[in-house]
């Protein structure tokens, strides 16, 4: 490589992990890390997990700030990129400096997707930042009223937090039932049991017409007529990619800034990883996706900085995501909207895995919910199963006693 080195744009998880995984590949040129925020890079999960629902919690670094320059890593901070010249091979800052690479990595991440009908009040707040999670987080005071609009992962995290500590809390979903989009209805009737019990009012099926701040709170008006007053509104109904530094440039952008299974955009020197980009999956015939997940984030943010380098390896990770709400902690492997047909296994103690197959019988997706790590370890040997395309038997799938790693073996 050219002196001119590694540049980074986006210092979240996969910017970071990449820029470490090229020192750890052997590259001795420079590498720049360019991050919009005034933190050092931090893990995000937890700010809709622990960092709101435990006192005292604070912010958790990736890594620590010494790491950075023993790695010889150059971390630029509250520093955004507005600009990318391709045929110069440089990087314009908000700053007005300027950085020239050999290989530019956009790790750029995704943004809350806005309510039309919210931006006028002042009590509405998205989740996204760790300045966004402390704000929020001011609001989660015993007795506090809190509205959540949106009954997906971000939303129900954040009501089981509020609730936890001590808010009444409603959760508004348009939808009729929880986590439409995002895990079997057996798994969201769980959840949804589980916020009910513990004090949750959730509303499926509610379409709002309106949303105004009313004195130091904030109305939120329902088309049946009814509204939901509450000290604070938390909205959580999706996320917008930022591509609006490759659309600028002439990439290709398809819900994503559109990366081939090398994690590589439609310029060669460009590469894109985590929340930002969609890539093709060739586990499911090269179906393109876009993943907010962390363990994604982390495994295309290695896989870039290896390709960067020369490497030519495909993106061959299974999607993998968890959350955990009051006591319950649920985990996909692989796309559970693969499926056309169902297995159930139960565990025990209300613990139960769903198999999701193919019509031919291939495992494409496991979906599992229980308490602490019940189900770790049988989605991760499923996780397995999935990448081997492995057509396991039904009876085998659904029976307790048989152990998944012997399928895997088999």
């Amino acid at each position: 490589m050219a002196d001119a080195g590694m540049v980074i744009v986006g210092a979240g998880e996969a910017g970071t992990r990449a820029a470490f995984a090229l020192r750890e590949e052997g590259y001795t040129g420079p590498v720049s890390l360019i991050g919009a925020e005034r933190h050092l890079p931090y893990e995000r999960p937890p700010l809709s997990k622990d960092a709101m629902a435990l006192t005292g919690a604070s912010m958790k670094a990736i890594v620590d700030a010494g790491r950075f320059e023993e790695a010889g890593i150059r971390l630029v901070l509250s520093a955004a990129a507005i600009s990318i010249d391709r045929a110069a091979h440089k990087v314009l800052l908000e700053s007005g400096t300027s950085l020239s690479y050999d290989r530019l990595l956009l790790a750029t991440g995704a943004r809350p997707r806005r309510l039309a009908m919210a931006e006028n009040s002042r009590q509405c707040v998205y989740l996204r930042t760790h300045d966004d999670a402390e704000a929020i987080r001011a609001h989660l005071r015993p007795d506090a009223r809190i509205a959540v609009i949106g009954g997906g992962f971000i939303g129900l995290e954040l009501a089981a937090a509020a609730r936890m500590r001590g808010c009444a809390v409603t959760v508004i979903e348009a939808e009729k039932r929880l986590l439409t989009r995002a895990v079997p209805a057996e798994v969201a009737a769980v959840l949804h049991e589980a916020h009910t019990k513990s004090g949750v009012d959730i509303r499926c099926g509610a379409a709002i017409t309106a949303i105004g701040d009313h004195g130091d709170g904030v109305s939120i008006a329902l088309a049946d007529g009814v509204s939901v007053d509450a000290d604070a509104c938390i909205i959580g109904i999706g996320a917008i990619p930022n591509t609006e530094l490759a659309e600028c440039a002439g990439l290709a952008v398809e819900n994503g800034v559109r990366v081939d299974e090398r994690m590589a955009t439609s310029d060669p020197h460009i590469f894109a990883a985590g929340d930002c980009c969609s890539f093709p999956l060739g586990v499911y015939a090269g179906r393109r996706v876009r993943l907010e997940a962390w363990r994604n984030a982390q495994d295309q943010g290695n896989l870039a900085a290896r390709n960067m380098l020369g490497r030519q390896e495909d993106f061959a990770a299974i999607p993998w995501f968890w959350s955990d709400q009051f006591d319950l902690s649920i985990q996909i492997a692989g796309l559970v909207d693969e499926g056309v047909e169902t297995v159930r296994r139960e565990i025990g103690e209300g613990a139960f895995i769903l198999f999701h197959l193919a019509a031919d019988g291939r495992l494409v997706a496991a979906s599992g919910i229980g308490q602490g790590n019940a189900v770790a370890r049988d989605i991760r040997l499923a996780e397995m199963l999935i990448a081997k395309k492995a057509r396991p038997p039904r009876d085998k799938l659904a029976a307790a006693e048989t152990k998944l790693k012997t399928l895997l073996a088999a």
